[in-house]
């Protein structure tokens, strides 16, 4: 079961242990997942809000 993270300071904190990340573009909104070894978290934000996000990061991204 996937946890859901509230906040983008959980959200950076939990992004170097990511193996994948996967981002679910809406109209108005976007749902970034985390994969890590453990766990799946998914993160709900806005869609504009994304790239700035995911900007310089090493790990692959993967666009749905």
């Amino acid at each position: 079961m996937p946890r859901e993270i509230k906040t983008k300071e959980e959200f950076q904190k939990i992004l170097p242990a990511a193996t994948e990340v996967r981002v679910v573009r809406g109209e108005e909104t976007a749902k970034v997942k985390l994969r890590t070894a453990t766990r799946l978290y998914t993160y709900e934000t806005k869609a504009a809000d994304v790239d700035a996000l995911l900007k310089g990061i090493k790990t692959p991204v993967v666009e749905f």
